[in-house]
């Protein structure tokens, strides 16, 4: 039977460089999780979220799917959302995609993917909504990256409509959320200039942010 026992290797090596670092780490661990950052990001493996921003195990509650949507339907992404903001209290959420992603470029396609086909028509629906600029776009793959950006502020935009966050705004609870695209290429984040602190800033911060990313394609 394959155990995968170099893993178990791994892992030991791990936790026993952890603790020379710092002896005391696992048992403040253990005590609780009192994380500032809720991480929505893509299931990709080349993108850990805690690695890529400098941070340790405790300080990042990450949900990860294809493409980093945020689905009303979604009852694990939603109940991520609650738990983080409702219990955690977390203070930023953080929607992160990244450059290259296979969803992405698996929407813009017209081949069946049979089950995953469904879960694709939230990011076909971006590309429909955008298609006027979109469309513009001559050099795959500039569609690809602009659809990559536009899929991130809109399920940004997302997170802010949903009734966790907006019933977490109108009790006055401090909770900033934000759109970010990695790059697989050279391991640098990009803040697609959409950080939104309250209701009243959705509609022009997201109108704002997909101008931009259409405005930098069009003005080369």
């Amino acid at each position: 039977m394959r155990v995968l026992s170099h893993l178990f290797e791994n892992n030991k090596r791990w936790a026993s460089s952890i603790r020379e670092k710092d002896p005391t780490f696992f048992e403040r661990l253990s005590g609780q999780q009192n994380p500032e950052y809720l991480w929505i990001g893509c299931s990709d493996s080349r993108v850990p979220a805690n690695q890529i921003v400098g941070l340790l195990p405790g300080d990042i509650f990450v949900h990860r799917n294809v493409a980093n949507l945020v689905v009303n339907g979604d009852h694990n992404c939603q109940s991520v959302l609650q738990y983080g903001v409702e219990v955690l209290k977390v203070r930023h959420v953080i929607v992160c995609g990244h450059y290259g992603c296979g969803g992405v470029l698996a929407a813009l396609g017209q081949s069946s993917l049979g089950d995953l086909d469904a879960w694709l028509l939230h990011i076909k629906e971006v590309h429909s909504t955008h298609r006027r600029h979109l469309d513009g776009l001559q050099i795959p793959a500039e569609l690809h990256d602009a659809l990559c950006e536009l899929n991130i502020i809109e399920q940004a935009r997302n997170v802010c409509e949903t009734r966790i966050v907006q019933n977490a705004w109108a009790r006055e609870q401090i909770i900033d959320v934000h759109a970010w695209i990695y790059s697989i290429r050279d391991g640098i984040l990009k803040d697609l200039n959409f950080t939104v602190t309250s209701p009243a800033e959705v509609q022009p911060m997201y109108a704002n942010a997909t101008d931009s990313v259409m405005k930098k394609r069009t003005h080369r």
